[in-house]
């Protein structure tokens, strides 16, 4: 009998640590209505909303939505071509690059920042296109 129960402990034990999430694959794609965080650009011109998914980031991949405004009037800013690389100034580097799509209305979407350990982290931003700008928001991983 206590064979028995030995394989059955083992049992449960691999199916709950084969079920837990895999941090990875954190993203979920959908965004609170609430910023994580806002800041400034560089220049101060505009204000650049960064919401996350999962919220708050995690280490693995997440997602990431940025909404750019003007800082002046809080109109939204279209037609900007974004450069993000996600930094870690503390260790002195990034990760892989990141895709970014316009999805109009001041909202680009950011996929794949991988996120590999907890720390801060800065999401080295350019702007470039109708106006040139740059930007740093700061993720703190846990």
């Amino acid at each position: 009998m206590p064979k028995l129960h030995c394989l059955t402990a083992a049992l449960l034990w691999a199916s709950v640590a084969c079920s837990s999430p895999n941090p990875g694959s954190a993203a979920t794609g959908t965004f609170p209505a609430d910023a994580y965080t806002t800041i400034a650009s560089t220049s101060g011109a505009l204000l650049v909303a960064v919401r996350t998914s999962p919220q708050p980031p995690s280490v693995g991949t997440n997602e990431v939505q940025l909404t750019i405004t003007h800082a002046s009037d809080g109109t939204p800013v279209d037609g900007l071509t974004l450069a993000v690389e996600p930094w870690m100034p503390s260790m002195g580097h990034g990760t892989s690059t990141t895709t970014i799509t316009p999805e109009g209305d001041g909202v680009y979407l950011v996929t794949s920042v991988y996120l590999y350990m907890q720390g801060v982290w800065a999401l080295r931003t350019t702007v470039s296109g109708p106006m040139s700008d740059d930007a740093a928001p700061q993720l703190v991983i846990q």
